[in-house]
C-alpha cells in the first residue's frame, strides 16, 4: 500500500463528497523585488504524488544589470524541473552540464546520491531589462532510487507531446497522461502538464494516477460549482472523476501528480531523503568541502564560489 497521510478507505467517494480534498494558498515571499509563492510543502500537504516542492517564480521584471544569481549548491534524493513561461536561466552542474533553461523546454536534473548546480542569469541577458516567470518543482525519489547516480536530460519544447481541441491546449512536460508519454525518462510514476483553456472549456483530470492536483497560473476555474482564482493549488481525492472548467476569462493551469510516495520524506535545506541519517551524511559531506575526492563536486564551469550549508 502506498503512503498517503489523508487517504482513508472509509471515506466515501464520488458524488457523496466534495471533489476537492485540499485547497492550498501558497505562501508568498519577497526576495528583493522578486516574489516567490510556495505551494508545496504546506501545512495541508507535504506532497502531491512525488511533487514535494512547488514554487511560482514571478512574474518579475529585472532592470539592466540585474537577474537571478544562485551560486552552486547541492541536492540529494530528488529530481528537479524548472519550467519557464518567460525568461531564461543558465544551468551549470557538477556533471559538466552547461545549458540554458528556456520557455516550454524541460531540463530534468536527477540528484540521486548527490549533485551540485548553479542557476544564473548572466552574460548578454543582463544588457537590457528582462522578464522572468516560471515554476520550480522538486520530485521526491522512491527509496530504490535515492542512491542512483546523478543525471541530466534536456528536452526542447518541440519534443513535448501536445493535445489540442475543444478550446484546450495541453503540453505534457513529464510522465504519462491522456494516452501520451513525455520524452524525458524519470523512473517514477508521474504526470506534469501545462494546459491553457479558453472561456468555458472543460478538462477532465487523468484518472489513471492515484494523486492529482491542479495549480492555477492565471484566470479562474470551477470545480463542482466552486470557483477558484489564480494562485491556488487544488488537490483531489484518489479515485474521483474530476473536471475543471475555465471561467469567463479562460485559464492557464498546471496539472501534477502521480503515485504517492513510499513513506514520508525529510527535508533539510536542499536535501530530501527517506531518513534523517541520509540528510546528516549529505550535510557533513557538503560542509567538508572536499571537491576533489568527496561526495560532491562543484560545476567545472562555475567553481569559484558556493553556498555554505546553514548552521541549523
Amino acid at each position: 500500500m502506498s503512503w498517503n497521510p489523508v487517504l482513508d478507505p472509509s471515506i466515501p467517494i464520488g458524488d457523496a463528497v466534495d471533489a476537492i480534498e485540499t485547497v492550498i494558498v501558497p505562501r508568498a515571499r519577497d526576495l528583493g523585488g522578486f516574489e516567490v509563492r510556495r505551494a508545496l510543502p504546506s501545512a495541508q500537504r507535504q506532497m502531491v504524488g512525488p511533487f514535494i516542492f512547488f514554487d511560482q517564480m514571478g512574474p518579475a521584471e529585472f532592470l539592466t544589470g540585474k537577474g537571478i544569481d544562485v551560486r552552486p549548491h547541492p541536492h540529494i534524493g530528488l529530481g528537479t524541473v524548472t519550467y519557464l513561461m518567460k525568461g531564461r536561466i543558465h544551468h551549470r552542474d557538477s556533471l559538466g552540464t552547461n545549458s540554458w533553461i528556456e520557455p516550454g523546454a524541460v531540463n530534468w536534473m536527477l540528484a540521486g546520491q548527490g549533485i551540485t548546480h548553479s542557476e544564473r542569469q548572466d552574460g548578454a541577458i543582463r544588457d537590457q531589462p528582462h522578464d522572468l516567470f516560471g515554476l520550480q518543482t522538486w520530485l521526491a525519489l522512491p527509496r530504490a532510487m535515492e542512491d542512483d547516480p546523478a543525471a541530466f536530460v534536456h528536452a526542447p519544447k518541440s519534443a513535448l507531446p501536445e493535445l489540442k481541441g475543444e478550446g484546450k491546449h495541453l503540453r505534457l512536460i513529464l510522465g504519462s497522461a491522456y494516452g501520451e508519454t513525455a520524452p524525458v525518462p524519470t523512473g517514477i510514476e508521474v504526470f506534469y502538464a501545462d494546459a491553457t483553456l479558453k472561456a468555458g472549456a472543460a478538462l477532465p483530470l487523468p484518472d489513471d494516477h492515484e494523486d492529482r492536483g491542479v495549480y492555477i497560473l492565471s484566470g479562474a476555474v470551477t470545480v463542482g460549482g466552486q470557483e477558484f482564482e489564480a494562485g491556488r493549488m487544488l488537490v483531489f481525492r484518489p479515485g474521483d472523476r474530476v473536471s475543471v472548467r475555465a471561467g469567463d476569462q479562460g485559464a492557464r493551469i498546471m496539472l501534477l501528480g502521480g503515485a504517492t510516495m513510499d513513506g514520508p520524506r525529510h527535508i533539510w535545506w536542499n536535501f530530501v531523503a527517506s531518513s534523517r541519517e541520509r540528510i546528516d551524511a549529505a550535510r557533513e559531506a557538503w560542509r567538508a568541502g572536499d571537491w576533489m575526492h568527496g561526495r560532491f563536486r562543484l560545476p567545472p564551469d562555475d567553481d569559484s564560489e558556493f553556498i555554505p550549508a546553514p548552521d541549523r
